[in-house]
């Protein structure tokens, strides 16, 4: 479906620029940066809402203006775990995916509303916690292999990005992107409010995001963007010892100076008694964070299925450990679990589709008859 481009306008521009701190050292995000050897992101807004009583299929951005205390007491949940980073409710918050819900009208209010409890809950800790403003995908496929175009997404991106610098966000966090072209248009249009921007992908798909991104094409891509990341990483992806992997790939390929990103999902999902859970335990997630750390991370945190007795654990671990060396492939495989032919192939150094190919792929698919009998 080809959609109208949507125009940020001047005046809103200006709200938003008069919001926002006239110091950048005022940034808390990039103060607890600046002052801290690493930080604690949150755990999962979406599986850990299912427990509240969100149905799937929902839409979880309504819940900012319907049920905000349900929002409010996720977010204490973690702060209370000693999170340092919490995100905002508005992971599907563009007006793509929230015309899904019929509710693309109200992308401001929902995004400023979930900008503002989370606000409220930061401020009230006692303590310095950053609120991150939560970008997903917009579901759609851009150009050329889809109807988005650049500036259509760039448009819904800024949109959104301004309603939450409006709401009272540090850092705008975009995540769980798989394609180039929208990561470039979502911090294209993220630039618009001013914030430092973070921005991690989903490696899931043999050591690559779902359309064919891998960490060490993610460092050229990074150094490409206009402004800078503020940090990124990846998130989501299928378990802990695969996300290890993918911080050691991206910091060898990134180097010293990039901040890291690890916000790795707890286990595997299982279907259990009609639901869907994770098999991470406390223990697994406390390990997980450890040699994330050592990887290269400097803020780690959880993703699908962690709840803020995993993130305690979480925290708990990593105040009592002293970062030691990088491991090993061979202690991650043996501590945490399996990771994938491609993780495996690009910890060696190998980028090429081949070189990650599991035994007997076939890579020419799709190219002809000649290529298959070559």
């Amino acid at each position: 479906m080809a959609w109208p481009l949507i125009l940020v306008s001047e005046r809103t521009l200006n709200v938003v620029a008069s919001s926002l701190p006239a110091d950048p050292s005022a940034n808390r995000f990039t103060h607890l940066l600046a002052t801290r050897p690493w930080l604690l992101a949150d755990g999962a807004t979406g599986s850990n809402l299912f427990d509240v009583g969100l149905m799937s299929g929902d839409a979880p951005e309504l819940w900012n203006t319907e049920h905000p205390d349900r929002i409010a007491n996720l977010h204490q949940s973690f702060v209370d775990a000693g999170a340092d980073i919490i995100l905002t409710n508005t992971f599907g918050g563009t007006v793509y995916r929230l015309k899904l819900h019929q509710a693309h009208g109200r992308m401001a209010e929902l995004n400023q509303a979930a900008a503002r409890i989370a606000r409220a809950v930061a401020d009230a800790s006692g303590r310095e916690v950053a609120v991150a403003g939560s970008m997903g995908p917009t579901g759609e496929i851009m150009e050329p292999i889809g109807t988005l175009t650049f500036d259509q997404a760039k448009a819904a991106f800024a949109e959104q990005a301004l309603a939450l610098a409006a709401g009272g966000v540090d850092v705008l966090w975009i995540e769980t992107m798989s394609s180039r072209e929208e990561v470039e248009a979502a911090v294209a249009g993220a630039a618009v409010a001013g914030l430092p921007i973070v921005c991690t992908l989903s490696f899931d798909t043999n050591g690559r995001t779902m359309m064919g991104i891998s960490p060490s094409d993610f460092s050229g891509i990074e150094k490409s963007l206009s402004p800078r990341l503020a940090a990124c990483g990846t998130n989501c992806g299928v378990g802990a010892s695969e996300v290890v992997a993918c911080i050691h790939n991206l910091a060898e390929a990134m180097g010293p100076d990039v901040v890291l990103v690890a916000k790795g999902n707890c286990g595997i999902p299982q279907y259990v008694d009609g639901a869907i859970c994770y098999n991470g335990t406390p223990e697994i997630m406390a390990l997980y964070a450890r040699m994330a750390l050592d990887a290269g991370a400097r803020i780690i945190g959880g993703c699908c299925g962690t709840s803020a007795k995993h993130l305690r654990a979480m925290r708990d671990a990593l105040e009592s450990h002293t970062k030691s060396p990088s491991p090993t492939l061979e202690a991650i495989l043996s501590q945490l679990g399996e990771v994938s032919t491609g993780a495996r192939a690009q910890w060696g150094g190998e980028q090429s589709r081949l070189g990650g190919a599991a035994p007997g792929a076939n890579l020419s698919r799709g190219r002809g008859g000649r290529s298959r009998r070559e």
